[in-house]
């Protein structure tokens, strides 16, 4: 089939890219000519584990193209899939931005040949299907055409996994011939027996939203008990794992730390309240887990100045990990955001490694007072403290024994509980972790 993606950001890249890899003809269409350049010389924008591989093969064997003339994309397309962004408005209300969206619906229209599916892949408020579907009729009124929602549900750092073998896919359709299109999109998983939740648009445009909002839940729950156990004396770690093993819970997400970041979770569950708000309903748990999250990274603050004796002023502090998750090169709403300024605020002086985020994090982070480092030992070199931000797989089994020859003060604060406890005490550290007395 010939399928266009419009925008070649994280979720349109990997769009592509996998449906190429599935057989079909793909054309990734984006306005921003520097990013367009780059993909045409091989080089990918974005750091995911295995996509810039994918592309060059796909690439090469011509099922894959890139390009910024959007008119001979659209109207050769069979499906076209949406893949903009939906940040949070500008005017800071938590209400998505369609700003991206509907030009892009007003932009196709007039190309449209022949009948064509048009799909809101990028996670859009309840509503917005039908709205897109509004706007192309308005500009096109001869247009033969579906729009459908398709959600997606890619993790960074795990994405083509995600695309090829994913859990579920929810196609949102109202007609047989959207429903067609879309199951031979997706054959090759249809092959392979991948549940699918075949429902309405409305539907569909909410699973995205409960699902993200769901997941947010639980991470802010099990850092509202680490909160607890740092109180009692009991050990987080072992009562996630207690809680976890029952099935009707399950053991994912449930991992103490500084605070859920990224660019879904943050926006979406903020969305969602603003999307139940307009229905006149109130998601009160949603609510509840974002002010969870936002008090979970400002006693991060507390429990790292703790740990230094009550002041960073004029400290070093070594910083392993500046991404919100491991192999991603995403800042967006990393607990590092928040935390390291307010640190350096109060006269700390930052060391900070990460493999791929220092390029996106010297966008975020104020100038003054912070040093990139290629090398994690480098960074705690007469530092005194370390803080383990982000638990990349390098920073999981650090040379302890070195670290106690070159820091200054033996202070560890593992902020995403990666070591035990004792294990640094024994090589003479004072550590901190996230509900480990």
């Amino acid at each position: 089939m010939n399928i266009t993606i419009i925008g070649t950001g994280y979720v349109g890249l990997v769009t592509g890219t996998c449906f190429a890899e599935f057989g079909h003809h793909v054309i990734c269409v984006d306005k921003d000519q520097k990013k367009i350049e780059q993909l045409l010389a091989g080089k990918v924008p974005i750091y995911e584990p295995g996509l810039e591989a994918l592309v060059a093969k796909n690439f090469q064997e011509d099922r894959l193209q890139f390009t910024t003339e959007l008119g001979p994309a659209v109207s050769g397309a069979d499906a076209i899939f949406m893949a903009v962004g939906t940040p949070s408005s500008r005017r800071g209300d938590g209400y998505a931005d369609l700003t991206y969206v509907y030009e892009a619906a007003r932009e196709i229209a007039p190309h449209l040949q022949g009948y064509t599916i048009i799909v809101d892949k990028s996670t859009v408020p309840v509503g917005t299907a039908r709205q897109v579907k509004r706007i192309i009729a308005e500009a096109n009124p001869n247009a033969d055409f579906d729009v459908a929602s398709n959600p997606e549900f890619l993790r960074e750092g795990a994405a083509i996994n995600d695309f090829m073998r994913p859990n579920r896919i929810v196609l949102g359709v109202d007609s047989e011939r959207a429903q067609k299109i879309l199951k031979m999109v997706y054959d090759p998983l249809y092959r392979r027996d991948t549940p699918a939740v075949i429902t309405d648009i409305e539907t569909a445009e909410l699973i995205k939203y409960a699902a993200n909002a769901f997941l947010a839940i639980k991470i802010s729950f099990i850092n509202e008990m680490a909160l607890l156990c740092d109180a009692l004396g009991a050990d987080a770690v072992t009562l996630a794992s207690g809680i976890g093993m029952d099935n009707r819970i399950g053991n994912k997400f449930l991992h103490p730390g500084p605070g859920y970041g990224g660019s879904c979770f943050p926006k979406d569950t903020v969305a969602l309240m603003r999307i139940a708000q307009e229905a006149g309903q109130n998601l009160r748990i949603v609510e509840a887990a974002v002010e969870v999250n936002s008090a979970q990274k400002a006693k991060m603050v507390k429990k790292i100045r703790d740990a230094m004796g009550g002041s960073e002023a004029g400290k070093t502090i070594a910083v392993l990990g500046l991404t919100f998750k491991p192999e991603t090169d995403d800042m967006r709403e990393s607990p590092a955001v928040t935390i390291l300024p307010a640190l350096m605020e109060k006269g700390a002086i930052i060391r900070a490694h990460d493999p791929q985020g220092m390029e996106e994090a010297r966008k975020l982070l104020p100038k003054k007072g912070i040093t990139y480092v290629e090398n994690c030992y480098e960074a705690c070199e007469g530092a005194d403290a370390v803080i383990l931000m982000t638990e990349w797989n390098q920073y999981r089994a650090l040379d302890l024994d070195r670290l106690a020859q070159i820091m200054r003060e033996k202070v560890f604060v593992d902020l995403r509980n990666v070591y035990r406890p004792q294990t640094l005490r024994d090589k003479g550290f004072s550590y901190t972790g996230v509900g480990r007395s």
